[in-house]
């Protein structure tokens, strides 16, 4: 009998996991310092033994209420979730129906279009991987898109991988034309935090709009899993009537949540202008190498595309030679099959060492990579 795929991806990842001194720059993850508080926020909670009660469904009052002052959404209302994936899969079961359109773009993120594909719903992808069109959605494709079936318009913004960021203009534009056909737009927030001007869908079409929010990048939370969605008190009594989770998030990761709110505005001064600082180093050493092209800069969110396809090697290539260094980045297949063979992707929230690691050998890499003909399953 052959090895199940989940097996063999599940290895993979705690192979990564359990790698010692691993250089994580591929999956959007924050690895820098925890703050202080956030981290005696967890401690406090462990010591209380806090975790042998069930948290409220919907999420510690305490957090919804710090969740909607920071998008500054009033009237709204918000259910946390195990991270903001669990936010995304609660939104697309709830919506999606055997029939109905799932637009989306491409590249994209992919759980969401499995999740609604696993609904019923036909998925159609706009693809935007074009310097014509600046690497992002025009008005014009979106409203050539939907028809009288399009149930949702799901749109990650900042766009992960290529890390562009609509304007509230443009969001206008999009809220007007699924207000049109009666379609909901989830509006994926999860990296508006590293932008510089972030807008909000729900702002123009508060009715059926659903936001996706997540503390995984901006505040290192990832393993942690806590996120939410935000939408008007009808959606989200909806969102909670049969959630993957009804009996509460992790209740460490709350607390951990709430004091990362508190201190919010004092921790982005810090770790925006690095990770920015870190993009300056990873741009200045693609652009010594011919073949190589980082076609939005600088991103608006914690990561960079970095084109591979004019050096002459493939992603996979250059994933499988920085592995051998104990770094870790992603290929574009990951995030899209029709695009995927032209980039890789590098995370940017890191210690400057890393980044600094990756900039170093990049040369070397590269030239590595054109000798690997075979490559194993990277996910």
């Amino acid at each position: 009998m052959s090895e199940r795929n989940f097996e063999i991806r599940n290895r993979h990842f705690d192979t990564l996991f359990n790698t010692p001194g691993l250089m994580w720059l591929g999956q959007n993850t924050n690895h820098f310092e925890t703050a202080p508080e956030v981290r005696q926020a967890m401690l406090d909670s462990i010591a209380a033994e806090e975790f042998h009660a069930y948290a409220p469904p919907a999420g510690m009052e305490a957090l919804r209420q710090g969740i909607l002052q920071d998008v500054g959404l009033s009237g709204q209302s918000v259910m946390v979730t195990d991270g903001g994936v669990e936010a995304l899969y609660t939104v697309c079961r709830n919506l999606c129906r055997p029939g109905d359109e799932f637009v989306t773009t491409d590249p994209g993120w992919k759980w969401p279009i499995h999740f609604s594909q696993a609904a019923g719903a036909k998925v159609i992808e706009i693809p935007i991987y074009d310097p014509a069109r600046q690497y992002r959605l025009q008005v014009e494709q979106l409203e050539a898109a939907v028809t009288e079936r399009t149930r949702a318009i799901y749109l990650v913004d900042p766009n992960n991988p290529l890390g562009v960021c609509y304007t509230d203009a443009e969001l206008a534009a999009f809220a007007a034309i699924a207000r049109r056909v009666g379609a909901y737009f989830i509006h994926d927030t999860t990296y508006r935090q590293f932008a510089d001007s972030p807008a909000l869908a729900a702002r123009h079409y508060p009715e059926r709009t659903l936001t996706i929010y997540s503390f995984s990048k901006w505040l290192g939370l990832a393993g942690l899993r806590v996120g939410a969605i935000i939408s008007n008190p009808d959606l989200i009594e909806l969102m909670a009537s049969a959630p993957p989770n009804n009996l509460g998030c992790n209740v460490v990761s709350q607390r951990a949540a709430i004091a990362g709110l508190a201190i919010k505005d004092r921790w982005m001064k810090d770790i925006g202008p690095r990770q920015r600082r870190n993009q300056r180093v990873i741009h200045e050493a693609a652009s010594r190498i011919p073949g190589l092209h980082i076609p939005v800069y600088p991103s608006q969110a914690n990561f960079l595309v970095l084109e591979v396809i004019d050096a002459g090697i493939t992603p996979e290539a250059l994933c499988m030679a920085y592995r051998d260094e104990n770094i870790m980045i992603r290929q574009g297949s990951y995030h899209t099959p029709a695009f995927g063979h032209r980039f890789v992707k590098i995370s940017t929230t890191v210690p400057e060492a890393w980044a600094d690691a990756f900039a170093t050998r990049l040369p070397a890499m590269v030239e590595k990579a054109r000798g690997i003909r075979q490559v194993g399953a990277l996910f």
